[in-house]
Protein backbone atom coordinates (compact mmCIF):
# COMPACT_ATOMS: atom_id res chain seq x y z
CA UNK A 1 0.00 0.00 0.00
CA UNK A 2 1.16 3.49 -1.29
CA UNK A 3 0.01 6.68 0.68
CA UNK A 4 -1.77 9.14 -1.29
CA UNK A 5 -2.16 13.51 0.02
CA UNK A 6 -5.07 14.41 -1.05
CA UNK A 7 -5.23 18.75 -1.61
CA UNK A 8 -8.84 19.96 -1.89
CA UNK A 9 -9.08 22.76 -4.14
CA UNK A 10 -11.82 25.60 -5.27
CA UNK A 11 -11.54 29.03 -6.94
CA UNK A 12 -11.59 31.74 -4.27
CA UNK A 13 -14.62 33.38 -5.33
CA UNK A 14 -16.44 30.00 -4.93
CA UNK A 15 -15.11 29.53 -1.27
CA UNK A 16 -16.51 33.24 -0.73
CA UNK A 17 -19.53 32.14 -2.28
CA UNK A 18 -20.13 29.26 0.02
CA UNK A 19 -19.51 30.86 3.36
CA UNK A 20 -21.70 33.76 2.34
CA UNK A 21 -24.52 32.05 1.14
CA UNK A 22 -24.82 28.96 2.89
CA UNK A 23 -27.33 28.26 5.69
CA UNK A 24 -27.34 25.76 8.83
CA UNK A 25 -29.22 23.13 6.66
CA UNK A 26 -26.89 23.19 3.69
CA UNK A 27 -23.68 23.27 5.87
CA UNK A 28 -25.57 19.97 7.78
CA UNK A 29 -25.89 18.74 4.50
CA UNK A 30 -22.13 19.00 3.50
CA UNK A 31 -20.97 17.49 6.67
CA UNK A 32 -23.55 14.75 6.37
CA UNK A 33 -21.80 14.21 2.86
CA UNK A 34 -18.67 13.87 4.47
CA UNK A 35 -19.40 11.89 7.15
CA UNK A 36 -20.53 9.10 4.62
CA UNK A 37 -17.72 9.88 2.67
CA UNK A 38 -15.49 9.01 5.23
CA UNK A 39 -17.25 5.83 6.71
CA UNK A 40 -17.50 4.78 2.87
CA UNK A 41 -13.56 5.22 2.93
CA UNK A 42 -12.64 4.40 6.33
CA UNK A 43 -10.35 1.62 5.93
CA UNK A 44 -8.21 4.02 3.62
CA UNK A 45 -7.73 6.99 5.58
CA UNK A 46 -4.60 7.48 7.47
CA UNK A 47 -5.32 11.18 8.32
CA UNK A 48 -8.80 12.52 7.63
CA UNK A 49 -7.76 15.65 7.71
CA UNK A 50 -9.37 18.84 8.02
CA UNK A 51 -10.05 22.39 6.59
CA UNK A 52 -7.45 24.33 6.18
CA UNK A 53 -7.86 28.33 6.87
CA UNK A 54 -5.63 31.62 6.46
CA UNK A 55 -2.00 31.11 4.51
CA UNK A 56 1.26 33.00 5.44
CA UNK A 57 3.55 32.49 2.71
CA UNK A 58 7.34 32.34 3.69
CA UNK A 59 9.87 33.82 0.87
CA UNK A 60 13.21 34.82 0.93
CA UNK A 61 11.53 38.49 0.87
CA UNK A 62 9.82 37.90 4.18
CA UNK A 63 6.34 36.71 5.34
CA UNK A 64 3.18 37.66 3.77
CA UNK A 65 -0.62 36.89 4.15
CA UNK A 66 -1.84 35.63 0.93
CA UNK A 67 -5.50 33.96 -0.22
CA UNK A 68 -5.09 30.63 -1.90
CA UNK A 69 -7.19 27.62 -3.79
CA UNK A 70 -6.70 25.42 -0.79
CA UNK A 71 -9.38 24.44 1.19
CA UNK A 72 -8.33 21.13 2.94
CA UNK A 73 -6.55 18.05 3.07
CA UNK A 74 -6.52 14.30 3.49
CA UNK A 75 -3.72 11.34 3.60
CA UNK A 76 -5.13 8.06 2.02
CA UNK A 77 -3.08 4.44 1.38
CA UNK A 78 -4.31 2.67 -1.98
CA UNK A 79 -2.90 0.22 -3.91
CA UNK A 80 -1.67 2.59 -6.76
CA UNK A 81 -2.02 6.44 -7.55
CA UNK A 82 -5.01 5.58 -10.07
CA UNK A 83 -7.35 3.76 -7.24
CA UNK A 84 -6.65 6.58 -4.65
CA UNK A 85 -8.19 8.91 -7.27
CA UNK A 86 -10.64 6.73 -8.11
CA UNK A 87 -11.92 6.94 -4.62
CA UNK A 88 -12.52 10.55 -5.01
CA UNK A 89 -16.01 10.02 -7.61
CA UNK A 90 -18.60 11.80 -5.99
CA UNK A 91 -16.29 13.09 -3.02
CA UNK A 92 -18.63 15.90 -1.50
CA UNK A 93 -15.95 18.73 -2.20
CA UNK A 94 -16.31 18.50 -5.93
CA UNK A 95 -19.98 19.93 -5.32
CA UNK A 96 -18.60 23.59 -5.13
CA UNK A 97 -18.44 25.28 -8.59
CA UNK A 98 -14.62 24.84 -9.96
CA UNK A 99 -13.88 22.61 -7.26
CA UNK A 100 -10.66 19.88 -7.95
CA UNK A 101 -8.83 17.55 -5.80
CA UNK A 102 -4.89 16.72 -6.44
CA UNK A 103 -3.70 13.23 -5.76
CA UNK A 104 0.02 13.42 -4.86
CA UNK A 105 1.95 10.08 -4.60
CA UNK A 106 4.11 10.40 -0.89
CA UNK A 107 7.46 9.41 -2.02
CA UNK A 108 9.24 7.83 0.83
CA UNK A 109 12.97 9.08 1.31
CA UNK A 110 15.18 5.79 1.26
CA UNK A 111 16.78 5.17 4.71
CA UNK A 112 14.04 7.57 6.91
Amino acid sequence: MSKFFLLYLAPVSAIDQMMANSNPEQRKAGMDAWMAWMKKNEKALVDMGAPLGKTKRVTAAGVASVRNEVTGYTIVEAESHDAAAAMLVGNPHLNMPGAYIDVLAVTPIPGM
